[in-house]
Formats: structure tokens, sequence, C-alpha cells
């Protein structure tokens, strides 16, 4: 039988797999989906790396064999440091006079009036989205807070395999939306079923996290945007 750890190792895949397959291209924070065309080096310029830290964050066999869906880890694993970015890279960075152009520049937001939203949770945003470091936001309130389906869909999964998100919803909305709530403390709802707008779908806890509050996530076409534009002012 297979080991206890190549099950986890297993199931962690199948829901990677899952958040691609509810159409989205990108993948959780740290990583990157290979897309055609792109060349490791590419990829290391890009994610300010360099090819020998993505060779051995993947351990990679061979630097020039990578496949178009392929995700590849793009921030050092716990415990191990970057190594220099390439010099490409750092005369970006040294050029640049507004190191906050970057961060802008990599903002998403959805079309205007596309999908309406309601708070997915009440509390304070304790941490907003700039599309680089933080691909959604987080509000914080006491655990067991209801949280609550943000627009109306089917809930694609349900469940705590996915390791860093806890315990985790998402929500498929329609062919471009869909939502992800996690660190629930309980989740309420489960696969395939159908869910409306304001409908508690779990409570605000902290699991896998250190804090208890929710991470709420919106994606449009695959790429994480502000929900900002999409939900009502406080």
């Amino acid at each position: 039988m297979p080991s206890f750890r190549l099950c986890l190792a297993i199931l962690g895949t199948v829901l990677l797999f899952l958040l691609s397959a509810c159409g989205t291209t990108k993948v959780q924070p740290g990583y990157y989906r290979v897309q055609s065309g792109d060349t490791l080096t590419q990829i290391a310029r890009k994610q300010g790396a360099s090819v020998s830290d993505l060779v051995r964050w993947n351990q990679l066999s061979n630097a020039n064999a990578i496949e178009v869906g392929q995700v590849l880890r793009v921030d050092p694993p716990a415990g191990q440091a970057r190594a220099s970015a390439p010099s490409k890279a750092k005369s970006r960075s040294q050029a640049s006079s507004k190191p906050a152009a970057s961060s802008t520049a990599r903002r998403r937001t959805a079309p205007p009036g596309a999908i309406s939203l309601v708070w997915p949770a009440q509390g304070k945003v304790t941490r907003g989205y700039d599309g680089s470091g933080s691909n959604g936001i987080v509000i914080s309130n006491a655990s067991g807070t209801p949280v609550v389906a943000a627009a109306p869909g089917t809930v694609a999964y349900s469940g705590s395999g996915l390791r860093g998100y806890g315990h985790l919803v998402i929500v498929k909305h329609n062919a471009s939306f869909l939502s992800i709530y996690a660190h629930n403390s309980k989740l309420l709802v489960k696969e395939g079923q159908r869910v409306s707008q304001g409908q508690k779908i779990a409570e605000m806890g902290n699991s896998d996290s250190k804090q208890v509050g929710l991470y709420f996530e919106l994606r449009y076409d695959g790429q994480a945007v502000d929900p900002a534009g999409s939900l009502p002012p406080k």
C-alpha cells in the first residue's frame, strides 16, 4: 500500500489540479504554471530568481526539460535561501525609481459590473490585495464568525487537503469567476452543493494559520483579481 506521505502528496496534486480546472491558470502563491513558449531562464528572470534556484527547489534533473502546464516552485522552501538573482533582474530593480509601480502593474481587476459580491464575512480587513505578495484579502474577527458565499454558485471543493489553506471552500460562480474561502474552523457545505449569495458556508477560524481570519480570494478567468471593485463599500 502507498505510504501516508505519498497519499498526502497525491491528494495535494489533485487539489492543485482542481484549482486549475476551476478556470485558473494561476496556482497558489509561490508557484508558477509553465506556459507555452516558457523557458526556465525566462521564468527565473520574471520571478527574480536564478535558474539554479528553480532547479534546486523543484529537483529538476534537466533545466531544459520543462513542460507546458507543469507547476514550478518559484519561492524558496522553508529553510532555504534565494540565491543571487540574475544580473538583468538586478538591473531592472536598481533602475526603477518607484518600487511601488511594479506592484501596481500586477494589480488586476474584474471588468466593471461583471460580478456583484457581498462581503464574505463581517470584520476588519487586516490585509489587502496587492497582486504580488497577497492575491486576496484577510478579514479578521472572532472564531466562529459566519462565512457566507459572496455570490451564488456551486461548491467546487470543501475540505482540508490543500496545505496552506486549512479548512477550505471553493465556490464556482460561472465560467469566469470563482471564489476561495480559507482557514475556516468549520465547513458547512459539500462539493456539488448549490449555494445562494449570502448563504452561510463556513465559520471563521485559524486552521493552517497563526491568526483567526478569513482569507478570501476572487479569481476571474484564472487570475486572482482585486475584489474591492466588486464588493460594496463598508
